[in-house]
């Protein structure tokens, strides 16, 4: 680049960064005023949340179990997570959530999902017994 020059510019002169910036500086201030905005103090203050956490996993069963009881292929770890949700406070609001969803499979809301259906009776995996006696 023989004939390439680089443009003075006059320091004393503001340049367009510096406006921007100092639209930049009144938005958020009048955001702070108004209650929008995001600065605070950093980080975050999350008292409480931790005993709210606690609270929660206590009234919830599937937050206090493990999980993989609500997905359990076995019939009889099925009845227990469908009896702990007999409990749950949040039982009507997590079948109707499981419903819009339209959830594959588990125990939600106290009810088995079975390919997307609600199920009486989860049937353990294989063929069939050909007795009546349950499998465990």
């Amino acid at each position: 680049m023989a004939g390439a020059r680089w443009e003075q510019r006059d320091p004393s002169a503001p340049s367009a960064f510096a406006s921007h910036q100092e639209d930049i500086v009144r938005l958020t201030t009048l955001l702070d005023t108004v209650g929008l905005g995001g600065s605070g103090p950093w980080p975050p203050v999350t008292s409480g949340t931790d005993d709210f956490d606690t609270l929660v996993a206590g009234l919830i069963p599937c937050r206090s179990n493990d999980p993989e009881l609500w997905f359990a292929e076995r019939t009889a770890e099925v009845e227990r997570a469908k009896a702990l949700c007999r409990e749950c406070p949040l039982l009507e609001g997590c079948l109707a959530g499981a419903l819009e969803r339209q959830e594959p499979w588990g125990v939600w809301g106290g009810q088995v999902f079975v390919a997307g259906q609600v199920v009486a009776v989860k049937r353990g995996r294989g063929r069939p017994r050909k007795d009546a006696t349950p499998a465990a």
